[in-house]
């Protein structure tokens, strides 16, 4: 039987107990069996943060191709199917292709302890070390210090907004965080830095002071507001009058703002840095579901998807449902049990006019739908439970035929809407 993408990764899920287990020895391990495939990568701009890192991410590549560049892009998690973590020189992996450098590197680390992540991570910097391309971006998993991203030198680091998430890895403060994504700056290599919390902004700059790498931060080297509609960013360059993020919300005008100062510094022009706003795509952040049976019973009421998960991104879905056309919206969402529930949900409450609560198909750590009911009716919001995603969108569209419908609450949720949806 031919093998598949599919076979080797659920092989590689068993490899190590714990799906998160911070460290870089099973990396460096596996690296050096593979030949230091890290040393071989184009020049790579490494990307840490808690929210913004894969918005900031798509709208460098999106600029560094408007220069007509080729690039490498590594993320994660992935959406719909693996193959969206790994994107060579512009396109995403073959399946061909990811299922020999998988099997590849699940040979080569001969049955030892290795987590998924850190597994898949060295099958990316293998791909993309066999493929010619002008830059490598890469996305930080989880945290900086010992992420599995965290081998390589790049060119330029950046820290998008640092806020609390992952606590239980990397700490309960602002600034115990902020050492952790602080942890991908190198010596010498200058670091932009998104707008940052007093508390992360002093650990960052400290880190990089101690490390002699220059920092160009938000407010201090280059500033980006929205004007009548525009993009006003400026730096030591000059001023730059651009269209709005094709990214909604109020949060992308300070990605566009971290991503136009990497690509100002790595010697974009003008038209480049409007393509980084035009054709930036990045799926499940506020975007509007066009296909599939969902939008096919939806009828006349729009279809949203979102999979912002912490406090921060509550915020920021918040603020761009105000900015929308008036509309009543109605949430669907889904949670882990890892993280801040009401937290995330608090700021919706002004915005949702109900929210139904639903568990995450297929996932292990969901938090059940009536956990999920409570804890949005703990912060103010009328909330029910429903079988599955079609049973609640039914519900509401029982009461409100031309509602605004917002699914949202985790990218595993966003996934699964998106494979069903495609």
């Amino acid at each position: 039987m031919t093998q598949t993408s599919d076979a080797i990764l659920a092989r590689m899920m068993a490899l190590h107990p714990k799906i998160i287990d911070l460290t870089l020895d099973r990396v460096w391990r596996l690296l050096g069996a593979l030949d230091n495939p890290q040393e071989k990568l184009p020049p790579v701009i490494h990307v840490a943060g808690t929210n913004g890192k894969g918005s900031t991410q798509s709208m460098i590549r999106a600029g560094l191709e408007g220069m007509g560049k080729a690039v490498h892009a590594y993320t994660s998690p992935h959406l719909a199917r693996f193959h969206e973590r790994i994107r060579l020189a512009g396109s995403l992996i073959s399946e061909d292709h990811l299922t020999d450098i998988l099997d590849e590197c699940y040979r080569a680390n001969g049955g030892e302890d290795i987590t998924y992540f850190e597994i898949t991570t060295v099958a990316g910097l293998l791909a993309f070390s066999r493929t010619p391309a002008d830059y490598t971006l890469l996305e930080v998993g989880l945290g900086g210090r010992l992420d599995a991203t965290n081998v390589i030198t790049p060119e330029l680091s950046i820290i998008t907004p640092v806020s609390i998430d992952h606590e239980q890895f990397l700490g309960n403060t602002i600034a115990k965080i902020a050492a952790e994504k602080a942890g991908i700056i190198k010596r010498g290599v200058p670091v932009v830095v998104g707008p940052q919390h007093e508390d992360a902004l002093e650990v960052i700059e400290a880190t990089a002071a101690r490390l002699g790498a220059p920092v160009l931060a938000y407010g201090q080297h280059w500033h980006v507001q929205e004007e009548r509609g525009r993009l006003v960013f400026q730096d030591e360059n000059g001023l730059l009058d651009l269209p709005l993020p094709a990214l909604l919300g109020a949060h992308q005008i300070q990605n566009a703002g971290a991503a136009l100062a990497a690509l100002r510094h790595l010697g974009a022009d003008e038209a480049a840095c409007e393509a980084a706003m035009t054709n930036a795509e990045w799926p499940a952040r506020m975007q509007r579901l066009k296909t599939g049976p969902l939008v096919e019973a939806a009828g006349d009421a729009e279809l949203w998807l979102d999979g912002g998960h912490n406090a921060a991104a509550g915020i920021a879905l918040a603020d761009v449902l105000a900015d929308l056309p008036k509309r009543p919206t109605h949430l669907i969402c889904g949670m882990l049990n890892t993280k801040d529930v009401k937290g995330y949900m608090a700021p919706l409450a002004a915005q949702a006019a109900s929210l139904t609560a639903i568990s995450i198909p297929d996932e292990i750590n969901t938090l059940s739908a009536e956990e999920t009911e409570a804890a949005a009716k703990s912060v103010g919001l009328e909330a029910t439970a429903a079988a599955n995603t079609m049973a609640a969108l039914q519900a509401i569209l029982a009461k409100d035929p031309t509602a605004r419908v917002l699914i949202c609450g985790s990218l595993y949720l966003a996934g699964h809407i998106l494979r069903e949806n495609g």
